[in-house]
């Protein structure tokens, strides 16, 4: 009997056979938003194409030397993502199904840390849902969103507001949605990928977590019950700045316009060729500027104040909102 399980990811319906490792399922209610297949790509979902375009080729390069990721465009409207390692994805022209294979050395651990990321970001930007680049946390019934690149610190400083009782959110991808003039940030999944030298500063000297997958250097750090499940209004974004020992931490209010260039520059899977995409983000995230406050915040080259600007942050939701900046 094939096994498949349902799981609510970034506001998805997601039915995966045989299921993901480390992430809790629910009762499938309805059908679902997205089919995925571990493991094997059937034939019948995704027959083969004659042609494929080569749609984007990663400016990063492996160890070997080679394009971190190849993206192919399907005749059908689809994509097919190769990564260096052996990992490669099939999204259909819907955005409604997903297959993935992976080399021999691999786990499904490994394949599903593409899959939660850059796959379903994707999927969310096919099927017309803009994401950032950005962790989140839940406070005072808001969503607080940390956006910045790759490096700039988001995973740390969302594990260290988890630490001071706000449930997360998002880990790297967080999918928002415009509703009756709100602007709704999607859950995403519960747990945190950290880098070795990030460990310290979330859980003290000696701190340990264990390895993401058994091919990956990042470090997994389960939320469960520190996991906010439900959408809830985005009330606040901080740009995550370069790091500076003079002067920091710090928070800064930034114009509407900047601000509106900066989440574009940040929207997540934004570097895939696709103007109608593109469009629309420019649409939504500008109205996001316009309705959410936005701030740069500076932290400081020491990560031990790190805790200082989470509790700028905390102070900052706190003047904004009248109450004590206290988890939702």
């Amino acid at each position: 009997m094939i096994s498949i399980r349902r799981y609510r990811l970034y506001g998805l319906a997601v039915d995966v056979e045989p299921g993901l490792p480390d992430l809790p399922a629910e009762d499938a209610a309805g059908p679902a938003d997205v089919r995925v297949w571990m493991g094997r790509v059937p034939a019948d979902v995704f027959p083969s194409v004659a042609e494929e375009e080569r749609w984007y080729v990663s400016p990063r390069l492996s160890v070997e030397g080679e394009p971190t990721v190849v993206v192919h465009r399907r005749a059908d409207g689809g994509y097919r993502l190769a990564y260096a390692d052996g990992c490669e994805y099939v999204v259909d022209g819907a955005a409604a199904a997903v297959a993935c294979t992976w080399p021999a050395h691999y786990t499904p651990e490994d394949a599903a840390t593409y899959l939660l990321g850059p796959v379903l970001g994707l999927v969310l930007r096919m099927r017309g849902v803009p994401s950032l680049h950005a962790g989140a946390v839940a406070m005072d019934g808001g969503v607080v969103a940390v956006v910045g690149p790759a490096g700039a610190g988001k995973s740390t400083t969302t594990a260290v507001l988890a630490g001071r009782g706000h449930r997360v959110v998002a880990d790297d991808v967080l999918a928002i949605r415009l509703r009756d003039g709100a602007v709704l940030a999607q859950p995403a999944y519960p747990h945190l990928r950290l880098w070795p030298d990030s460990v310290p500063t979330v859980l003290g000297p000696g701190g340990r977590l264990p390895p993401l997958t058994p091919n990956w250097d990042k470090r997994f750090m389960r939320m469960d019950d520190g996991f906010h499940p439900h959408p809830l209004p985005l009330s606040a974004i901080y740009l995550l700045a370069a790091r500076r020992a003079d002067d920091a931490p710090r928070l800064e209010p930034v114009l509407a316009v900047e601000g509106m260039l900066a989440l574009v520059g940040n929207a997540y899977v934004g570097w895939l060729p696709d103007r109608a995409a593109h469009a629309r983000d420019a649409r939504v995230l500008g109205q996001v500027a316009r309705t959410v406050p936005i701030l740069r915040a500076t932290p400081h080259t020491d990560p031990a104040l790190l805790t200082r600007l989470c509790e700028m942050i905390e102070q900052d939701v706190k003047r904004r909102s009248g109450t004590a900046g206290a988890p939702a």
